[in-house]
């Protein structure tokens, strides 16, 4: 009897100005994961120097937004059988990872999302505005369908099913884009807990009542479009 491969797991990590942190977050990312790929969102420090002295590929997107970065790191992962995002602020616990690749190298889920609201966080690890956001957000998923408790950034999907939602938001709304079109394609979406910490130097949004206000509207801006098949 044939053994059955392992699936290739690839990381993708979007990145600004995180020279403090971005080298321990590659480094404690497990060995399951076969490539990890930082994509420099145009810093102006020495993020993407720290990230290959890692051991991570690089490579650099100046447009600025989230969903800038993401859709380039998916430019270099096209072979892989599963897709992690993760952010390079080490708030969240690489080590982690097989809690969310597990239920979809099993055949149980397309997308799997880390929970920061049913897991382990640290005292003030998340910033009043970003815990109400949560809440209201996961809220508004449930009327599509997707019983969740957080929209967080660590996730895992199956490679073929994110490329199949054909992406198109380039900013904070990408996580929302990508959880209300898995909603509509009535893919199966389960949620992990996970440990969450507070992050290494300032939020660019949860640092900001202005940026968190922005982060917001956009968010809101996002379900509203994709919700109505945008």
């Amino acid at each position: 009897m044939t053994e059955k491969k392992p699936p290739v797991v690839a990381v993708i990590i979007p990145a600004l100005n995180e020279e403090e942190s971005i080298g321990k977050v590659v480094r404690a990312i497990p060995r399951l994961a076969s490539r990890t790929v930082v994509v420099d969102n145009g810093s102006t420090d020495r993020t993407a120097a720290a990230a290959r002295e890692a051991g991570a590929m690089v490579v650099r997107e100046e447009r600025k937004g989230y969903g800038h970065a993401c859709l380039r790191g998916m430019e270099e992962v096209r072979d892989a059988d599963i897709i992690v995002f993760l952010d390079g602020d080490f708030s969240d616990f690489p080590e982690e990872m097989p809690l969310l690749v597990a239920p979809i190298a099993e055949g149980r889920a397309d997308m799997v999302i880390g929970s920061r609201m049913r897991g382990r966080r640290q005292r003030a690890a998340m910033a009043p505005q970003s815990l109400v956001a949560n809440a209201f957000f996961s809220w508004v998923l449930r009327l599509y369908g997707m019983r969740v408790t957080d929209i967080g950034p660590f996730r895992a999907i199956r490679a073929q099913a994110l490329f199949s939602l054909d992406m198109k938001e380039v900013t904070y709304g990408w996580t929302v884009e990508m959880m209300v079109k898995a909603a509509r394609r009535h893919m199966r979406v389960v949620e992990v807990p996970v440990s969450y910490r507070r992050r290494l130097g300032r939020s660019k949004v949860s640092g900001s009542a202005i940026a968190s206000l922005k982060a917001a509207a956009r968010m809101t801006y996002t379900l509203l479009r994709y919700s109505r098949g945008g």
